[in-house]
Parts: structure tokens; sequence; C-alpha cells
């Protein structure tokens, strides 16, 4: 017998061998049909695993978060297993549980579509109906690379193990896979589930191996859980940005033009040009002072700045022209400390805040590149302040509070705040302690005596300091860092920045590195996503679109109307083609213009307008100067 003491402190005596499966039983029929697998001494135990010493034993249920990565890593091998009956030369690599589901790695001569998903589940149905067990088993290393020796993936697995680890693998039918566990313990616990898409995948996310055929699919515990989730999935469908960028033709991605360097269209190029001129406007209100400095920087510029030492590999190569060596630039902050050292400065002076908007260039990994989202060529508002000591607190909260001004006006939420500081890799930071502990403790002081909520993210620093980043959730899920602000004392120290103290000494500034909303890439990627391409007014490409009823007619009237609205800075089209009416409002609300203007005979008679609002069908008739001031109290508001 051995000693099983339960979550709430009770113990019980069971025979050696019981299961979770087992206990759960024991304690009530209702727990059992609930239970998914269990901790045993901090141990994930799969449902049917023998229990062979005293243990402390937490049964996972269903509604524990941990039950949803157990069910989608058994219905990971369940997939697997189906593979494998339907193309027997299928080796596998990894099939981990994700967040919303799973996937498994696969390498097979069969070209597997999008049409052979239903036939891979009705296979895993039929493996399900015979209630296969899933069976753990203990090898020594070279048991296990015997047992995979026709395997690559498997061996190369393994052979990165230590020597003296125990290794697992489980049994499931006909199908045996390298596994650490964590199942339901047998196949009948899986019952709602859906293959969702087929991609390419590198084995290792290594570019120069091989590629695998990746199938991602999820598994839910109710067959409601599992078609909300697929309702979740359409939607984020129809706001995709890529999807949405292309119909609404707001950017190009062309592989001529190179991979992730984006072509805004005209309709995207409009939209940022407003974002442009509205953190032109707020930055000036602010105080902040614009410049402009070179696409390029010599090597050297980033060898004195410390990027070369800590970010080269994310950099763009080296090009060598007359005696020089260039890099396309990554980040615009040792420029913006050239263009203060260009001048003797006074305590007085500080603090002062530049602002550009610069194209910045990095090299991702081909496989990293997702739309607008990541890029390798990328546009921001960057801004640096270059301050006192006494003056931090002070900056970094008007800082902090911009952006949040500027979330807020865009339309968007905060998801959460980290503070990013440094762990103790000296190759990966710089290596003055007593820097980094002043920059940590001022900015941790700063958001508690703020009130500001924030996760402490340890080894997520910038090699010269620590910082703020603000995270947005976007309409697809993903978390994004969509703000920052930065404390850095080791730029001035590298470019030996001064100025002049009270004391007519010299002293060293504190740099605050700022970045307001994202990239313009990223941020148009959020903003088609949140919106689902339909801008409000103050962002839309188009405003609006005047279709007159007869071209011959109210063409004239229509054409007039469409250069006042010009004259006052609202961007108007005039739509002169001869086709239906019909036709015309449904391409205008296809292309999610805010406002439609029908111009007939009661519009011309009566110097007013009649327009429609996207996504609504009743039409609203004005007065030609109530609209006038309608619309722009839309834009105007940004509503």
């Amino acid at each position: 017998m051995i000693e099983i003491r339960l979550n709430d402190g009770s113990v019980k005596n069971y025979d050696k061998g019981i299961t979770i499966e087992h206990i759960a039983k024991d304690l009530s029929s209702s727990l059992a049909k609930k239970s998914i697998a269990g901790w045993v001494n901090d141990e994930l135990y799969d449902l049917n695993r023998p229990i062979l010493s005293n243990s402390r034993v937490t049964i996972v249920t269903k509604d524990d978060a941990k039950a949803f990565e157990v069910l989608n890593h058994s219905t990971a091998h369940l997939m697997a297993q189906a593979v494998k009956r339907l193309y027997p030369d299928a080796q596998f690599g990894v099939g981990p549980a994700i967040k919303e589901g799973f996937y498994y790695d696969i390498a097979t001569a069969h070209k597997i579509g999008e049409e052979d998903l239903a036939l891979i589940e009705k296979e895993m149905r039929k493996i399900i109906q015979e209630q296969t067990p899933m069976s753990r088993q203990v090898l020594t290393r070279q048991e296990a690379l015997e047992r995979f020796e026709n395997d690559p993936f498997k061996t190369e697995l393994i052979q990165e193990l230590p020597e003296d680890e125990p290794i697992s693998i489980y049994t499931q039918g006909e199908f045996v896979d390298l596994c650490r566990g964590g199942h339901v313990g047998n196949t009948k616990h899986i019952k709602f589930f859906k293959l969702l898409s087929i991609a390419g995948a590198y084995w290792r996310g290594d570019s120069d191996r091989g590629m695998l055929q990746r199938i991602y699919g999820t598994s839910w515990f109710t067959k409601e859980a599992l078609e909300n989730h697929l309702k979740v999935l359409e939607e984020r469908k129809a706001r995709d940005h890529r999807k949405l960028g292309k119909e609404l033709r707001i950017f190009e991605l062309n592989r001529d033009a190179g991979q992730g360097l984006a072509m805004w269209l005209p309709n995207g190029y409009t939209v940022r040009k407003v974002l442009e001129d509205y953190v032109y406007k707020l930055e000036r209100k602010a105080g902040y002072k614009h410049i402009s400095t070179p696409i390029l920087g010599t090597k050297r510029l980033y060898e004195i700045s410390g990027h070369w030492s800590h970010y080269r590999e994310n950099m763009f190569p080296v090009m060598h022209r007359d005696g020089e060596d260039f890099v396309l630039r990554p980040m615009s902050c040792p420029h913006h400390a050239l263009v203060y050292q260009s001048e003797l400065r006074s305590y007085r002076d500080l603090p002062i805040r530049y602002a550009e908007i610069v194209t910045q260039h990095r090299y991702e990994a081909s496989g990293a590149l997702t739309g607008l989202e990541r890029v390798r060529a990328m546009t921001l508002t960057d801004a640096h302040l270059f301050v006192r000591e006494d003056q931090i607190k002070e900056e970094v909260l008007a800082a902090y509070n911009l952006i949040l001004t500027a979330i807020q006006d865009l339309g968007l939420e905060i998801d959460y705040v980290e503070l990013a500081l440094r762990d103790h890799d000296k190759g990966k930071f710089h290596d003055n302690d007593a820097l980094w502990d002043l920059a940590e403790s001022m900015l941790k002081s700063l958001l508690e005596e703020e009130n500001i909520e924030y996760i402490e993210m340890v080894g997520e620093a910038a090699f010269y300091g620590p910082k703020i980043d603000i995270q947005v959730r976007t309409a697809m899920d993903h978390v994004i860092t969509m703000s920052t602000v930065q404390l850095d004392f080791l730029l001035p120290e590298n470019f030996d920045l001064n100025y002049i103290g009270n004391d007519g000494e010299k002293h060293r500034p504190v740099v605050i590195h700022r970045g307001l909303i994202s990239t313009w890439e990223r941020l148009m990627s959020i903003l088609l996503e949140q919106y689902k391409g339909a801008f409000p007014t103050w962002l839309a490409p188009v405003q609006i679109k005047i279709i007159p009823v007869n071209t011959e007619a109210h063409g004239t009237y229509a054409k007039a109307l469409n250069d006042q609205f010009i004259d006052l800075d609202i961007r108007s089209e005039l739509d002169l083609r001869e086709e239906k009416l019909g036709y015309k409002i449904r391409e205008a609300q296809t292309q999610k213009i805010p406002y439609q203007l029908v111009i007939g005979d009661e519009e011309l008679n009566n110097n007013s307008v009649t327009y429609r609002a996207y996504g609504k069908k009743e039409q609203v008739t004005l007065s030609l100067e109530a609209f006038f001031d309608f619309i722009q109290a839309q834009i105007r508001t940004k509503k």
C-alpha cells in the first residue's frame, strides 16, 4: 500500500500502481468525469500512469488551465497516429500544445493539402472509437537511440539530452513517439477537435534545414467551446490586416522589392500621412523639436554607441565605399546624440526633446516576417530626450502620459505594462552595475508612486538600460509592444555628452528613449485589424465619396461640393463613372468609406446633401452647412 496525500490535506491508502483516473473515481463519479491528468509530487502525470510511492496528488480537471494543454498535446499524438496510418512513410518533428491548440511537424513524400485534413480527421475519429491507450515507457539513452535509429528527427533530439537523463516514450497502438508526457491516457477522452490549416516549417526553425509540413489543429472539451472558437477564428480571418490591406489597397509586399519591405499604396500612404501630421502636432505641443538625420551611419558610429557589439547580427551587412564602412540605420539614437553634441549645452537648455520620423532597417529572419507586423524596413516617430537627473521623473511621466493620449485617440487599449530589467548575462547588457541599479530603481519608484500596475520582465531590458513597455492586445489576439520609455545612462558616457551645470562644471545628461505608437507599419496592422478596415472618419483614406444620380444633370453641383470639401482638407472623391447608382454605392461600402453622398434633384435644388454612413442602410438629408459642421466635428473629435 502507498499513502496519497490529497490537495485538501486528507490522506488515503491505495495499492501501489494506482492511477489518477482510479483515485478520481474513488473520490466521486463527478470528479472522475472532469479529470484530465494530475500533479504527483509536482510532476504532471497522465490519467493512466501508475503511482508507485507515497505521493502528494492534485487532480487536474477540465476547468484547470493546464487541462487544455494536456488535451491538445494528446490530440497532437492522435493526429500523428492518423497521419502515420494514412501515409506510412511519415516521420515526425515536434508536436506541442500551443496557446489555442496544437501542431505537428511532418516529413512525408505525400504533399498534404487542405483536402486531406478531412481524411485525417476521419481517421482520428476511428482511433477514438478504438479507445486506444496512451502508454508511457522509460528508456535509457542507448535504448532510445536504438528504438529511433531510423528516425533522424528523434535521434537528433535524443543526442542533445544529457547522457544520464531517463527518456520517456509513448505508445499509442502502432504509433510510438518520444515525449515528456502529460496525456489524457486514452484516445476515448478526445471528442471535439478540428484540423485548421497546413503550413511549411523549417526543422528547428533553421532555414538551412529541411522544410516540413506543419498541420495546425485545436481541441476542446465541449462541442460549444469548439464552435465558439471556430467563430472567433473566422472573425480574426476577416480582420487579418494582410487580407484587408490587399482588399483596401493599403500596402503591397512584393518579393522583387524584397521580403519584409512594404510599399505604401495611395490609400495607405494617406493614412500614414494623417498619422504623421497628428503625431507632429502632438509632439510640438509637448515641447519636442523635430530633426532629420541620414538613413545611413558609419560602422564607427555604432561602435561608439555600443550597438555594434550588442546588436550587429540584427543589422544589414556593412557597405564599404571610399575607405568608409556604412550600415543601414537600425536606430536613430546615435545620430541624435551627434545632434546634441553639435553645440555647447547649459543646464538651462535641458530638457532637450528631439523627435524624428525615421526609417530604420533591421534584418529579420524570413520566417519571422508577418505582413506589416514584422518587417525589415520600418518608419516611426522616434524621440530622444536629453535631461538632467533631477528631470528624469517628470520627463518619463510626461512621455508616458503622451503615449496614453495617442493610444486613446487611436481607439486602442493598453493590455498591460512591462518593466523590462536586465539579468546578469554580462554579454547581453553593459556591465556598469551602478548605472543599472540607479536606472532600474528610478523606473520602479516612478511606476509605484504613480500607481501604475506592471509586470517585471527580467532579461528583457535594452542593452543600455531598463525600459517601460506598453503592450496592446490586437484583434488577432497578438500582444504587441506599442510604446516604450527607456532610461539610458550609457549613451551619454559613450559619446562623452555634457552640459555645463550651474556650478560651471561639466555634467552628464541622461537620455530617455521614447517610442510613441510603434512603427507606422505595425500600427497600420493593428488599426486595420482593430477597425476591420473601417477606419474612423479622421483616419480614413477617403472620408467622403460623392455620387451623382445622373452625371450630366448633377455632376456640376457634385464637383463643386467636392472642391469645397478639398478646400476644407476633407478627403473627398467624386465618382463620375457611367455606372448604375446601386453599383457605385455598393462599391463605396465595400471600400469602407465613412460617408457616401448621393446627389440628385432634391440636393441640387435645396443646396443640401443626402448621406449614407458606412455599414448602415438609412439615408440622412442635411443642409450643406449642417453637413460641413457634422463632418468637421467627426474629424476634430476623432470619433
